[in-house]
């Protein structure tokens, strides 16, 4: 019967593998540390003073009143504009960032060109049906 002994090479490499790991582990608990520790020491030195009016619901500038708080809907819809805008920024950022050195030339600059269009138009339909005034 024989048995099978792997080259040290491999063993060697198993150990570095694993010693990644180990590294990323090391660090992820720092980060837990610190962060139990920064928490920790802010619950020890902050004033501890309650107050009723601190726990009051408030929102968009608003007291709740009744039992049940209706807020205008005009919140949401500036928010859900907000997050469309900002994702649509998020697909822009890295076609400005690598504009030079991603090689597609005047077909990049186009397709980001129609794609800036769309957006302006878009915000151009809002401001004219009137979601964008605040009042």
């Amino acid at each position: 019967m024989t048995t099978f002994h792997a080259p040290p090479l491999a063993a060697s490499v198993m150990t570095e593998y694993y010693r990644q790991y180990l590294a990323v582990a090391v660090f992820v608990g720092a980060a837990l540390v610190m962060v139990g520790a920064m928490l920790g020491v802010g619950a020890l030195l902050r004033p501890k003073r309650p107050q009723p009016e601190k726990y009051i619901t408030y929102e968009s500038g608003s007291d709740p009143f009744g039992t049940f708080g209706q807020q205008n809907v005009r919140y949401y819809v500036y928010a859900l504009l907000f997050v469309i805008f900002d994702v649509e920024t998020v697909f822009v950022f890295p076609w400005a960032v690598n504009a030079d050195h991603s090689g597609l030339g005047w077909f990049g600059f186009g397709e980001i060109a129609v794609f800036v269009l769309i957006l302006v138009a878009g915000l151009g339909y809002l401001w004219r049906k009137g979601l964008l005034s605040w009042a």
